[in-house]
């Protein structure tokens, strides 16, 4: 039977994964940050329950790493409604984070292997947009190619974490 706290975090997810990439879509700055926050709160609620379901299953390692993102998407969140420009250096911290999170998360075989693929990828393209932010490229988190490119690798990861949440137990 799975738990409340499972479907929480699983539409915490699916919220967060949806509206993150619909903000960078948007054109609108107060749209963009309406939706980045929402996206925020969800992630942040769904990787505190995550945090606590693996902690308390033993996996210190996918905790930590759960609570790991959760910091880096309060960095994300600190910095929202300062508009682009002004959220770059709470957004190099909050995708730093979000890297080594996924990384802790993935490292080892609680997840199926293409979810961790798809958390690595987002992970190292995360990593490279922060060096690149942080040696004096003008990057903002709607730039592309990085870091947009790392969203869809990131929604991909929530995709299967959240299909791990629901799936029926045997």
């Amino acid at each position: 039977m799975r738990s409340t706290s499972d479907t929480v975090a699983a539409i915490g997810l699916a919220i967060g994964g949806a509206l993150g990439m619909a903000g960078t879509f948007v054109a609108s700055d107060a749209l963009r940050e309406t939706l980045w926050t929402i996206d925020g709160v969800a992630i942040v609620v769904a990787a505190a329950l995550l945090t606590m379901k693996y902690q308390r299953l033993g996996d210190d390692l996918v905790a930590a790493g759960f609570l790991t993102f959760l910091a880096g998407e309060c960095l994300l969140l600190a910095g929202n409604a300062a508009g682009l420009e002004a959220s770059v250096p709470s957004y190099v911290g909050g995708i730093a984070l979000w890297a080594a999170g996924l990384v802790m998360v993935s490292a080892q075989n609680t997840f199926a292997l293409w979810m961790r693929l798809t958390a690595f990828a987002a992970a190292l393209l995360f990593t490279v947009s922060a060096a690149m932010i942080l040696w004096g490229t003008p990057l903002l988190p709607t730039s592309a190619p990085l870091p947009a490119a790392g969203y869809p690798f990131l929604v991909l990861t929530f995709i299967g974490w959240i299909w791990t949440l629901l799936k029926t137990e045997r």
